[in-house]
C-alpha cells in the first residue's frame, strides 16, 4: 500500500476510535419533553431500576412457561 493510503486508513481508525471514546465517556440521556424541569439526581434509584426491569422483563406469573414446545427451525 501506498503511505497516502495507511495515512487516510490510519486516520480513519483515529477517528472511529475517537468517537467511539466520546460516545462512551458522554453518553446521552433520555430526551427530556418542553417545558419540564430538570430532574433533582441525574441517575434514577435502585427502587425505579428495579421496577423497570420488573415492568420490562416480568411476564404473566398465571402462565405455565415451563416444558413448553421445542423450538425448530423452519428450513
Amino acid at each position: 500500500m501506498s503511505p497516502r493510503t495507511l495515512l487516510i486508513v490510519g486516520g480513519l481508525f483515529v477517528g472511529a476510535g475517537s468517537a467511539v471514546a466520546i460516545w462512551i465517556v458522554y453518553q446521552p440521556g433520555p430526551p427530556r419533553e418542553a417545558g419540564a424541569a430538570a430532574p433533582a439526581s441525574s441517575t434514577p434509584s435502585d427502587v425505579e431500576r428495579r421496577e423497570r426491569a420488573e415492568k420490562v422483563l416480568g411476564g404473566n406469573p398465571n402462565l405455565d412457561v415451563r416444558g413448553g414446545q421445542e423450538m425448530r427451525p423452519r428450513w
